[in-house]
Parts: structure tokens; sequence; C-alpha cells
């Protein structure tokens, strides 16, 4: 019997939930949308939400923004980037990666990543003995953690102050220790298409407090330092509020009151994000001519996006399965693509830095494939899914 056609949204979100929806209408009513306007004795919702956050990541100091590329480029300058410097990240991410490295004035350093698309460590221990690098940035593309004992090891052995970029591992751990928690810093997006939607928006983590004293000042608190709901003690700042540039990169009330009932559902949805992935995972693996990536033991994923490959071919041959899963209504996205298309990039369209030899990755790149699962989709759907996906590669 032939499987039938998937209708469903590959965009389509949850709605927004009611508790949030209530509480953005309470901001709006005040009309007092900025962080720092506040009523007497009111904490406000953007220093509760940091409250909030800090408490569930395990971290210190918890710092609201516009965006997680606001995150990385306010971690960047407070780690030290100063123009010119080289900074190691890898060669597989989204633009607002190398762009945030660029926008500081940064020369990105791209580092290859291997089968399972992480980084590579052994061509990052080759970079950091040459590049002179003192930042490590590194991209958990599409909720792929590497050996992250021995990447700290590694930015330990070579002076690098390690900068996690966790777009797509908030809630993600390795070895029992979660994601943005294992150097310097953690960068997280609240962008629609990740774990909280706010539709933009992110946190930057850290234990550091002279480190985040410097951050607080470039978000954008003039002098308001204070009124920071997981921030470190003022004497933190006696020089940085001098020092540092006002990058106007603060999160508003509203979106802050948004993301705080989504807080308390994040786990839940984690799990759930996880059934769905299997639920492909496992049709998907019965195709003999695609291949998983392989998940170790020692990392726990967030699933909310689902990559695989296939075990040869060539551009055309990608491309056809793509246009086979479009016609059974399955939205795939090719890292192959030699011009930018839709979210997806290379490091040959990232023409504001210089051009790099990375031969390992493109080979990976150009067979890899890389599909939304959002919540909006049930069990029965991603079943579908991965069985349409496993039909279209045996039709190749």
């Amino acid at each position: 019997m032939p499987l039938p056609r998937f209708t469903g949204n590959f965009t389509q979100q949850e709605p927004i939930p009611d508790e949030a929806i209530a509480a953005a209408t309470r901001v709006l009513k005040t009309g007092r949308l900025h962080r720092y306007n506040l009523a007497a004795g009111e904490m406000g919702e953007v220093a509760e939400l940091e409250a909030e956050y800090a408490a569930w990541q395990g971290a210190p100091y918890c710092l609201a923004l516009t965006s997680g590329g606001q995150a990385i480029q306010i971690a960047l300058r407070a780690a030290g980037v100063q123009p010119g410097d080289p900074v190691l990240t890898n060669a597989f991410t989204l633009a607002p990666v190398p762009g945030a490295i660029h926008a500081v004035g940064g020369k990105p350093v791209l580092v290859e990543i291997d089968q399972e698309l992480c980084l590579d460590l052994d061509d990052l221990e080759c970079k950091a003995a040459k590049a002179g690098a003192k930042v490590m940035l590194v991209s958990h593309m599409r909720g792929h953690l590497c050996d992250m004992q021995r990447l700290v090891d590694i930015c330990a052995a070579y002076g690098l102050e390690l900068i996690e970029d966790c777009a797509h591992t908030m809630g993600a751990r390795w070895d029992g220790g979660l994601s943005g928690n294992f150097g310097l810093a953690g960068c997280f997006s609240t962008q629609t298409y990740k774990h909280m939607n706010s539709g933009e928006g992110g946190f930057l983590t850290s234990s550091d407090p002279d480190f985040m004293a410097r951050a607080t000042i470039m978000s954008g608190s003039y002098m308001l330092f204070e009124r920071h709901g997981a921030g470190p003690s003022l004497e933190h700042f006696a020089d940085p509020r001098y020092e540092q540039p006002n990058c106007s990169a603060r999160l508003d009330a509203l979106r802050a009151a948004i993301l705080r009932p989504q807080l308390s559902l994040l786990e839940g949805n984690i799990a759930r994000w996880n059934e769905r992935y299997k639920a492909v995972a496992d049709e998907v693996a019965k195709a003999p001519n695609l291949r998983l990536p392989l998940r170790p033991n020692q990392e726990f994923f967030v699933g909310s996006s689902i990559q695989f490959s296939l075990r040869a071919g060539d551009a055309q041959r990608c491309q056809r399965l793509v246009a086979l899963c479009a016609d059974r209504g399955v939205e795939l996205k090719w890292f192959g693509h030699a011009e930018p298309h839709g979210f997806t990039s290379n490091h040959r369209s990232w023409r504001y830095m210089q051009a790099q030899e990375l031969p390992n990755s493109d080979a990976i790149l150009a067979l890899l494939f890389d599909m939304r699962l959002p919540l909006t989709f049930s069990l029965e759907d991603c079943r579908l899914i991965g069985k349409l996906i496993a039909e279209a590669a045996d039709a190749l």
C-alpha cells in the first residue's frame, strides 16, 4: 500500500502558552517595555528571567540579550578579542557565528568537522598550535556535542578561552554537564526555531564575575547594572563602567514575559523533541544508502532537528533526494548547495573572511541533509516522515 503524502508545515511552531500571553498583556498594559523602566520596588520581567534562567542553567550569572548572535558578539568582546585577532571556530556552523567574529574585528580560523558533525579535535590541536588564537568559539551545530572534556583539555593546553555557541543545545549535556557550562561563557538563542520562542532573543551565561560585568556594560546597562537578576556584585563594575562600549543589546520586558512561562516547560519539551527524533531516526536507519550520525553515550542531545547523509553520491543525486522528498511533502535542507540557500550557507559564501581549505568538511557537507522537527508534529507524523525519506532514498 503506498504511503500517504505528508501535509504538515515544517516551520509551524506551537502556540505561545496562555500564561505567556497573559504575562505579555500585563506588560503591554503598563506601557513599560524597556527593561529599566520599572515601578518602585519592582524587579521587572527581564531581571526575573535572568534569575530563573541562571538557576535552570546552574550558572551564577545570566544576561538577557536581543539575540544569540549578540550574545556571541558581546562574549567575544568581553573575552578580550581585538581587531585582527584570530578566533578558532567550526567549519560547520551557521553564518551568524563567523559573522559575530568578523563583527568584532576578529579573523575566523575554521576547524574541520568529523563524520559525526562534531568539531575535529585533532585538527583543532593542529590549528591551535599555529593560529596564535586566544579564544575558541565552539558551535554545537544542530545539537552535536564533541568530546567536551577533551575540548576543555585542549583549550587549557593552548591557553584558549572557551566560548560555547549553544543555540541548538539548550538543555543538552555531555557526561552530565550542561552545555554552556564548560568554558568561560555559554551563548543561547530564543529565536523562533530554537528551544524557547520569543521571536528573537538570547542569553549569555558565565561563572566569571569580571567577564560578566564587562558584558553587562556592553549590553547597554548604562549605570543601571544593579537592576539585573543574575549579575555580579557592584565592585566588579568599578572599571568596566568606564571602559566598555554600549552596544545596546538589551532584551525587553515583553519578550522576557513571553519566555518566563516557557522555561518551566523546557524539560518536558526536550523529552518530546527526543521522542520525535527517535521516531524519524528509527525509520531513516532502515534505508541502506543513508547514514545517521553516531551519538556517543556521554551525549544527551535535544532532537529538535535531525541530520543524515547519503553514503555515496554527487550533487545531482543529492538534489534528486531533496526533490523526491519534496514530492512526498517532506522539506529537507541540503548543505551542499554552491550558493546560499535559505538559512543554509557554507564557508565559501562567507567572503568577508579569508578563504580557507577544508577538504574533510566540504566532503561531509556535500552529502549532508537537515530537517526541522517542530513539536507541532505528532509521533505518527514523524514515523511517516521517516518512512517517506527512506522510500525516497530507495528510489534514487
